[in-house]
């Protein structure tokens, strides 16, 4: 497993205060889609930090009140099952990610750059076929940052692994505390499991799956 490092951090803070973003949720079935940001401090965290997605849960919940305290502030944003229902995932992305970036301009931090994971910068609001700009007073009101992405910045940036850890907890916590029928939620959290995909099947769909999505294989 990959350790992550604060090289990329420490050159990007040419640009004012780094902050990390990653998201947890995108292709889950149900649930929130999830947007964790944390704040570089410039220095390397005492205990080394790794993409969530390698960690185990026991990991995750050891590493989470230190990833939390080291990148401090750290701010997860969310958007509902029937937001991504209503935006499509992209602008529900989008949407957490400045719910989020707002939290911590209201905690008094203002992110000169923003480190995405991943290729595509979709934080940035950008027009539609009509000239709409969905979420564009909301990115002027967190300051307009710059926004750096890079591939599997989770994986070896320590910001973004903070950022993608306090977001992975967060929003498995949720969705142990949902109502469940059935679904299994505290094993799958949302994500399409054999067991959920069964459940979906004998007792249909809640008010916390993501209703556009093809819930249902034929």
């Amino acid at each position: 497993m990959k350790l992550a490092s604060t090289r990329v951090e420490r050159d990007l803070s040419r640009f004012g205060t780094v902050v990390g973003m990653d998201e947890v949720g995108r292709g889950a079935l149900a649930g929130p889609v999830a947007v964790g940001v944390a704040v570089s401090p410039g220095v390397e965290p005492e205990t080394a930090l790794a993409d969530s997605k390698f960690l185990s849960p026991a990991a995750r919940e050891r590493l989470v009140l230190e990833a939390a305290r080291w990148a401090w502030p750290t701010a997860v944003g969310m958007a509902s099952a029937a937001e991504v229902d209503e935006l499509g995932i992209t602008a529900a992305l989008r949407r957490a990610g400045l719910r989020a970036l707002a939290t911590l301009t209201s905690a008094g931090v203002r992110p000169g750059v923003v480190l995405l994971d991943g290729a595509h910068d979709w934080l940035t609001p950008t027009e539609d076929l009509f000239g709409a700009c969905e979420g564009r007073d909301a990115f002027v009101a967190v300051g307009e940052p710059r926004v750096q992405t890079l591939v599997k910045a989770d994986a070896s940036c320590s910001v973004v692994a903070a950022a993608s850890i306090v977001a992975k907890v967060v929003r498995d916590h949720l969705m142990v505390s949902l109502p469940d029928p059935g679904y299994g939620w505290s094993a799958n959290k949302g994500y399409a499991s054999a067991a959920h995909r069964e459940a979906l099947a004998k007792i249909g769909v809640s008010a916390y799956h993501r209703q556009s999505w093809r819930l249902l294989k034929e």
